[in-house]
């Protein structure tokens, strides 16, 4: 009885699946009748409403999904016709990977460990190749250009298209990483600095690309509304790695692009499913979680999974058998099939249900090992640019699929070695040479060697053809803007008379500046002052009214402080870039700007301000890529150093921003303690960068401490001294006191430094002149040099750095103090007559007043006092009794903490 019911139920149960299977199969077939009489619109509009009606008539939820099927966005029958010939595209494809292959194996055969990349190219050629033949345009129909972020680790792909279009000889191939050698060679990455006539932008390390892409999109945008470039056809093509998507940058800014409706911006994901040491997402899919991300994040994502070869096979998939068992499968399996036979793939894929196997029985295995993903398909891949470019509204990614070290077989196609494939031998090289067809006889195989076919061969001719039809070639650096004139003087007249006992912090003195250059005809237009949500910190809420904030809708609120003088002004040609709480993205913004002289022929000028703390320490990779990247500008460090930002404590207090200032080659750094030196270091930075076109940026720190600023002293050394780092800035009023001491004060602590001369003076009787110190680095630099050219030139007049020189006849002891470590002013101590006292904020910041925090740290005037003191000691000029004396009257507790480890 038991059996009978159990057959009678299993009847019905299959009598219900047919039914089910009929019914589903009728409402898609009238699905297909609404897509062919009314288009996918009307498509999506009844599946709104019907999602609508079961939620309201039976309350019927679907499931929240933020991803769809694991199948490509764009069906077999919605691509467009391919522009080119796939022939001839293949075979330039086939001559860029051997050549991208031959320079790495043979840079490693030479010089072993000297590293490169193969696997990330040879995963994205197809992706590249389709680009340069039909899309990346130097110069659009509208007389603009696209911009070009390419993935770093491709590098050796980009110069192996170079080479073959004769814009790189191969003698420089031959020293690919050796740039060294005679005749140069070729940089391992994309740098500017050293390649500056091919490479635009540093995308090593990973993660910078997308989020300076993002920003430059923005920033394209900015200057199209402020009326500084015309609107144009023109994108920002940004190319990375899946495995680049961990890094925080890469996804840190996605909103913003949407949020701005950057359809200016497409986004290509080489989806290779590895990154260094193995799967990106092993037991996930990486292509889906991004989609969830992207689109969730308003961006249009366009995947791009599987190849021609298996769009007969999804047709056929009616019943969505073969969609749901492509998404169930996880990326580290898929890999694991990457590198399998056919026969393994047919039977653990197909093999789960015989509905799937009938699917590929007209498959023999070496097919099925053969079977293409999208992101080796041009036809795919094509297809999915050219929806990007159309697309309007939003920005747009592009998931291609790939193999990582496709073609590369058995020496690690697929394999989580693959990354670290710098060698090959002789077979593997065979089996590659044969599989792309290059004609290199076996005998010559051993030695790798580059193949270039003449230039009146078809592949040559093809390739410049479309070239030139796209405007030129990429990547190429090419300054474009003109310089500018001198900046009139009278700017910056004003700040040398000093505020007559006027008290006034050296960032308001940079405001005030900043407010006079806006308002010039010339140069006042191509200012761009950038601020991470700081200004009303930085007293900057004036210049809203003055100049606005940009915004690409302009203003669609009232702002609650609208009735106010200052309120916040939001407009679509509005200058300040207010970026919100991101240091990130605003340093991505100055390097778009202070790159806009080379990509766009636009001199802008950038001036981005922020807690200094949050500078070279938080985004030092983002500092480092805008050296590189030959940025001008100015970066202002506010509310700089450790003791002047009273309440803030350990997270905020800078106290070492000048000392990792030291790191960057091109960059210059200064202290300035007056608002005369913020004048003439300023105006000299506009001179050489946009005067004189030197590939330099500057850092200034500035504080908020209210102080009087003093007039310019008389005497032409003054100006050359404040760039050069240092000048005296206060003789001693004690002529004939036998006890001399020299102090070297900079930024905020040189009203320490003045307090001490006094005291020195009047209590102990030392006459101390008082020298300002405006950039350590610059003497550092200064220094070295100097070192540098004697070592090298024993037999000549040796060079005398400028600091040994300028104290020559600076008699006494010598004492330092700044806000910053004390290995900043000792960093110098070399080039000094004597050996030098440095006081510095060594330790982590404390929430306290000013006095209390100096105290702590021990660089105010009692402290300077003291160290001057006992130098003097030291150099028994008086007695230690003298020192302990002045410990007791100077009320210093010689038991206190050591600042440094507290």
């Amino acid at each position: 009885m038991a059996e009978t019911s159990t057959a009678e139920a299993r009847a019905a149960d299959v009598s219900s699946n047919g039914s089910e299977v009929l019914e589903t199969r009728e409402w898609l077939d009238s699905l297909d009748y609404v897509l062919s009489a009314g288009g996918p619109e009307r498509a999506g509009r009844l599946l709104q409403q019907l999602s609508l009606h079961a939620r309201r008539a039976a309350g019927v939820n679907l499931p929240f999904t933020a991803t769809t099927p694991y199948v490509n966005t764009i069906p077999a029958r919605s691509q467009p016709p391919f522009p080119g010939s796939q022939a001839m595209e293949r075979r330039i494809k086939s001559l860029v990977r051997w050549n991208a292959l031959a320079m790495v194996v043979r840079a490693n055969k030479m010089q072993e460990g000297i590293g490169g990349h193969i696997s990330t190219y040879a995963s994205a050629a197809t992706l590249y190749e389709v680009a340069f033949n039909h899309f990346l345009r130097a110069k659009t129909e509208d007389g603009d250009r696209d911009i070009v972020y390419f993935q770093g680790h491709a590098a050796p792909g980009m110069y192996a298209r170079a080479y073959l279009e004769g814009r790189i000889p191969k003698e420089k191939l031959e020293n690919f990483r050796r740039e060294l050698k005679p005749g140069g060679g070729l940089t391992s990455y994309p740098h500017p600095w050293l390649m500056p006539d091919f490479w635009e932008f540093p995308t090593v390390s990973m993660g910078l690309g997308p989020i300076q892409a993002i920003y430059h999109a923005r920033f394209v945008r900015y200057l199209e509304n402020r009326g500084l470039k015309k609107s144009t056809s023109g994108k920002v093509w940004a190319f990375m790695g899946d495995g680049e998507m961990d890094e925080p940058e890469s996804l840190g800014s996605i909103t913003l692009a949407s949020r701005e409706r950057l359809d200016n911006l497409i986004f290509v994901v080489n989806c290779n499913l590895q990154r260094l040491d193995g799967p990106v997402r092993g037991n996930g899919k990486i292509i889906q979680e991004l989609e969830a991300i992207f689109r969730g994040a308003g961006w249009n994502v366009i995947k791009v999974i599987w190849g021609s070869d298996w769009d007969a096979v999804l047709e056929a998939d009616r019943d969505g058998l073969l969609v749901r068992r492509l998404g169930e499968v996880t990326d580290g399996q898929f890999q694991k099939y990457f590198v399998e036979s056919g026969a393994y793939f047919r039977q653990n894929f197909f093999g789960t249900d015989p509905r799937l196997l009938k699917m590929v029985e007209h498959f023999s295995d070496e097919q099925l090992t053969r079977i293409r993903l999208g992101g080796h398909d041009p036809l795919k891949v094509h297809a999915a640019y050219k929806a990007a470019m159309e697309h309007t509204g939003s920005p747009t990614i592009i998931l291609a699929k790939t193999i990582k070290g496709y073609g590369l077989g058995e020496a690690g196609e697929g394999k989580n070695i693959t990354h670290q494939q710098k060698k090959l031998n002789d077979e593997e090289l065979r089996i590659f040479r044969s599989r792309f067809g290059i004609p290199i006889p076996d005998e010559e195989l051993h030695n790798a060697p580059f193949h270039r076919p003449p230039d009146d061969s078809p592949e040559i001719v093809y390739m410049r053809e479309r070239r030139e039809q796209l405007g030129g070639y990429l990547p190429e650096r090419k300054v474009r803007a003109k310089p500018i004139a001198p900046v009139s003087d009278t700017h910056f007249e004003e700040f040398h008379k000093g505020t007559e006992g006027r008290e006034v912090s050296t960032t308001m003195v940079f405001v005030r500046l900043l407010s006079k250059l806006l308002r010039d005809p010339e140069i006042g237009r191509l200012i761009v002052p950038i601020i991470p949500d700081e200004a009303r910190t930085f007293g900057m809420e004036a210049l809203f009214r003055q100049v606005g904030i940009y915004s690409s809708v302009g203003q669609l609120y009232e702002p609650v402080d609208m009735s106010t003088l200052l309120y916040y002004k939001e407009a679509k040609d509005g200058q300040i870039l207010e970026e919100g709480i991101t240091e990130a993205g605003s340093i991505s913004s100055f390097i778009a700007a202070g790159t806009a002289y080379a990509t766009h022929g636009i001199n802008t000028i950038p001036f981005f301000i922020y807690y200094s703390m949050f500078g070279f320490q938080r985004i030092g990779d983002l500092i480092w890529a805008a050296a590189d990247q030959r940025t001008r500008g100015f970066l202002l460090g506010g509310t700089a150093g450790r003791t002047t930002l009273a309440g803030e404590g350990l997270q905020h207090q800078d106290g070492h921003s000048h000392v990792l200032a030291l790191s960057v080659p091109n960059l210059l750094a200064y202290d300035p303690a007056f608002a005369y030196e913020i004048a003439i270091i300023i105006q000299e930075g506009v001179r050489r960068m946009y005067v004189d076109q030197e590939s330099i940026l500057y850092y200034l720190t500035v504080t908020n401490e209210p102080l009087p600023m003093p007039a310019m002293p008389d005497g032409t050394e003054i100006r050359d001294g404040i760039l050069k780092g240092m000048y005296r800035f206060k003789v001693s009023e004690k002529k004939d006191a036998k006890l001399r001491a020299q102090l070297f004060g900079s930024g905020t602590i040189m009203y320490e430094v003045l307090k001490a001369q006094e005291i020195l003076g009047q209590k102990y009787g030392v006459a101390a002149d008082v020298w300002s110190v405006t950039s350590y680095k610059e003497l550092y630099r200064d220094g070295n040099d100097c070192e540098r050219w004697n070592m090298l030139h024993p037999g000549a007049d040796p060079r005398v750095p400028f600091v040994t020189n300028t104290l020559k006849d600076a008699p006494g002891v010598l004492v330092a103090a700044s806000d910053y470590m004390k290995v900043l002013p000792e960093s110098i101590s070399q080039w000094m007559p004597r050996p030098l006292v440095a006081l510095g904020t060594d330790g982590f910041g404390r929430s306290e007043n000013r006095a209390s925090l100096r105290d702590f740290f021990e660089v105010d005037a009692k402290h300077i006092v003291l160290a001057t003191l006992n130098a003097l000691a030291r150099e028994k000029q008086i007695p230690l009794q003298q020192v302990q004396a002045a410990i007791k009257d100077l009320d210093i507790n010689p038991e206190k903490p050591n600042p440094a480890i507290s």
